[in-house]
């Protein structure tokens, strides 16, 4: 069973995001579950939609410490499938996003499934593209 697709091409905040998680070493973009999946090598550290009814959130894999501060705020959800697993989510793509935020829980969320590998080329300080995912 083919999957429908949640985003329609071109989406300016998913181009944003894109350009965001593409911008770790070895990350690339899958489609799965009609979602852009976002992974360093094989592991996935970003799903883009959470659900057909909330297509403009990330789902991220916060810092276990993190994630009992973030879940007391009203903005992060646990979403459906990855949330027993300790993920949770949260809207981008209105107006009022902050992608500053945004980029800090892409990155931990990319450093919690990343081969140390990867995490030191990070840490090398890489050139990059911007954190806020910008041009």
């Amino acid at each position: 069973m083919e999957h429908p697709l949640v985003f329609d091409e071109p989406d300016a905040a998913l181009e944003r995001l894109r350009t965001l998680c593409l911008g770790f070493p070895e990350a690339v973009e899958v489609l799965a579950w009609g979602r852009p999946t976002f992974r360093a090598g094989k592991k996935i550290f970003i799903t883009a939609g959470s659900s057909m009814d909330r297509p403009h959130s990330i789902v991220f894999k916060p810092d276990p410490e993190e994630r009992r501060a973030l879940v007391q705020d009203s903005r992060f959800f646990v979403p459906p499938y990855f949330g027993p697993a300790g993920w949770l989510a949260i809207d981008f793509g209105a107006p009022d996003t902050d992608w500053v935020e945004l980029a800090e829980l892409v990155e931990t969320s990319y450093r919690q499934v990343a081969l140390k590998r990867q995490l030191r080329e990070l840490d090398a300080g890489r050139p990059a593209r911007a954190q806020d995912g910008s041009e």
